[in-house]
């Protein structure tokens, strides 16, 4: 709501509203034990310094010993909610270095018997639900 012609009396209203709100930011600051905030001025029209571009803050790593004691918390934490002791929690994996080294395990692979009972299965049961949908 912006106001074209003020009157005196609303001039003096808003000076007075000023003073109210600069008297309770200082109020605040003291307060909070901060530094008063500079008083609100009218801004100009047109800027003449370009804004500032944000600046992108640093992501945080963790090392791979930091993930592994992290790790290793946390498996002790729900071994503790589901009841086991904590002979039962495994050591910490051992550093990636000494990992590396070591030949990779061989990934497990689905035979094609199993496979192909499992689209058996699979299409028996998408059939029947196609099924009882209609």
């Amino acid at each position: 709501m912006a106001i074209t012609n003020p009157t005196s009396s609303q001039l003096s209203q808003a000076a007075n509203l000023q003073a109210r709100i600069e008297k309770l930011q200082t109020d605040l600051a003291s307060v909070l034990g901060g530094a008063a905030p500079a008083a609100p001025t009218v801004a100009p029209a047109v800027t003449t310094a370009p804004a500032a571009a944000p600046v992108a803050s640093k992501k945080g790593t963790m090392s791979a010993e930091g993930r592994a004691r992290v790790k290793a918390a946390q498996i002790a934490r729900w071994a503790k909610v589901k009841g086991a002791t904590a002979a039962a929690v495994p050591a910490p994996a051992p550093a990636p270095a000494a990992a590396a080294k070591s030949a990779p395990a061989k990934k497990s692979t689905m035979s094609p018997a199993a496979k192909a009972l499992l689209s058996k299965k699979l299409k028996a049961y998408w059939a029947a639900k196609k099924k009882a949908k209609k």
